[in-house]
Formats: structure tokens, sequence, C-alpha cells
């Protein structure tokens, strides 16, 4: 039985992985709270169990929830302390485990709003808009009613929209409007910048470590954007949560800094830039090189 249970939970695991990645942001959290369900259903009566897939993704919530709120306790929640951890994958192909973790357009730019939202309306909106886990198992998490369950995911969904651009579907299409950035970069062309940003582009950055600094508009984002002109030389095409992005790397080969971007109508709209060493350091730069 213990092998047969075993096995069931490896089949699993990268679902409920995918499951503590949207609601907790972080690839180590994720992991400890898949760890503590494999605890829960070691003592569990399995007999019971009709459906583990189901029972695994909701014990899943619950830790998750609790460590959602654990955080918030400890005001760990604002935007300025804490993005979401980053998913690298190779310009050329994407790691089936990375796969599973970003499917259901789990990009960037919505694990970062994603953070906005308390714990309860984060719970309903991922368990049911992108897992199909009835309101009322919801609502037995949460300790509301199922009514209460539906209101918490409306009120996510409100916050959400508009607030997380949706990026264009052609990862080659948004490899050419990436490229065209960096080519600018290069070439110090501040028009040609301006030509390849949205009018409302946001830029973020975390080079202050534990703060996050923020850049609107094209023309102030292409300024600053030239100041960095001088790194632009070493960059490595790569995946960043499914999309375009680009690493950064020392002349030693060291990356230093990661980017991602959100392109829509062939326009940048939104990018992302990571430079705080802590947490380049927490990154698997080494499957940019299989």
């Amino acid at each position: 039985m213990e092998e047969w249970l075993a096995k069931k939970f490896e089949e699993n695991r990268p679902h409920l992985r995918g499951v503590a990645y949207r609601m907790l942001g972080s690839l180590g959290a994720a992991d400890d709270a898949v760890q503590e369900a494999w605890l829960r259903l070691n003592r569990s009566d399995v007999n019971g169990i009709a459906n583990l897939g189901g029972w695994l993704t909701t014990v899943v919530g619950r830790v998750c929830l609790d460590m959602l709120r654990s955080r918030k306790s400890r005001r760990e929640d604002s935007l300025d302390e804490r993005w979401p951890d980053l998913v690298l994958s190779r310009d050329d192909r994407m790691d089936p485990e990375h796969e599973t973790l970003i499917a259901h357009s789990v990009g960037l730019a919505l694990l970062i709003v994603l953070e906005s939202l308390t714990p309860q309306e984060r719970l309903a909106f991922v368990l049911h808009d992108m897992f199909a886990v009835p309101f009322e198992e919801i609502a037995s998490m949460v300790g509301c009613s199922a009514a209460a369950a539906r209101q918490l995911a409306s009120r996510a969904r409100r916050r959400l929209r508009g607030a997380a651009p949706t990026p264009n579907v052609d990862v080659n299409q948004q490899r050419r409007v990436v490229d065209a950035f960096v080519a600018a970069v290069r070439g110090g062309d501040f028009e040609a910048l301006v030509e390849v940003l949205d009018p409302d582009v946001v830029l973020r950055s975390d080079h202050i470590p534990g703060k996050l600094t923020e850049v609107r508009g094209a023309r102030n984002v292409a300024g600053r954007a030239l100041m960095f002109s001088q790194f632009a030389g070493s960059v490595q095409p790569v995946l960043v949560n499914g999309a375009a992005g680009i690493v950064g790397r020392l002349p030693d080969g060291r990356p230093f800094s990661v980017l991602a971007f959100i392109v829509r109508d062939r326009r940048i709209v939104e990018i992302d830039i990571f430079r705080d060493p802590a947490r380049l350091g927490r990154l698997d730069f080494s499957i940019l090189n299989d």
C-alpha cells in the first residue's frame, strides 16, 4: 500500500506544485506545501478517499491558505517587498515541468497582481477559476458559505480585470519585439526605443534590495533603458514564465539581471527587471545551458 500511495502521489506532484505556485508565488514555499500534503496523506485513512487527486488539491489549498495568512500577519504582502519567483526556460524549448507550473496563462504579470488579493480571494480564484474546484469545497476551507466563496472569486476577478496585461500568445512575435528593444538599446537609439514601447509602458525594478521602483511612460522608460546600454552587449534570450525575456550576463558569464517583457499589439507594455542578488541566487540558470 505504501509503495502504491507513493507512486500515486508522485503522479500528482506536478499538478500540486502548480496549484501551490499559483497560490504562493514562491517555488520553495510551493515545495514545502506539497511536502506537507504528503505528510498529511500518510497520516490519513486512504480507504476513505474516493478521489485522491481532488483530496490532495484540497489539502494543498488549505496548507497554502494558512501560509498566506501567516505571511499577511508578518506584513510580507507588499509588492514593494515581494515579487513571485521566476520560472526560467530556454528560448528554444520549455521543460515539461515548467509547462505544468505556468499552464492556464499564469504569466508573471498575473502572479504579481495575485499578490494584491487577500488570502481568501486568492484561494477562491486559483482553485475555482484555474482548477475547477467547486465553491462548496472552497467554502469549507475558508469557513464560509458557498455563496460567500463565490463572492470571493468574483471580487478577485474584478480586481484582476485589466490589472494584468494579456500578452501576445505568439512567442516568436514577442521575441521579435524584444530583439528590437535590445537592438535599440545597443545602438543608443532613443526614438527607436520609444517606437517599440507602448505609450503607457510600465518598468519595474528591484535593483534596490527590498524595494520596488517603478517608471511609467514610453519616453521615461526609454531614457532609463539607455542608462544601462553598456550592459546590453551580453544578453541571452530566455523564456520567463513562458514569455520572451533576456538574461544579462557579466563578461565572465555570471548572470546579473533578468528582464521579463509583456508584449501586446507588437509593443512592450510592461518590463520587469530583476537584479536583487538574493533573488537571482534562487534561480536555476543551469537549465539554460542544457
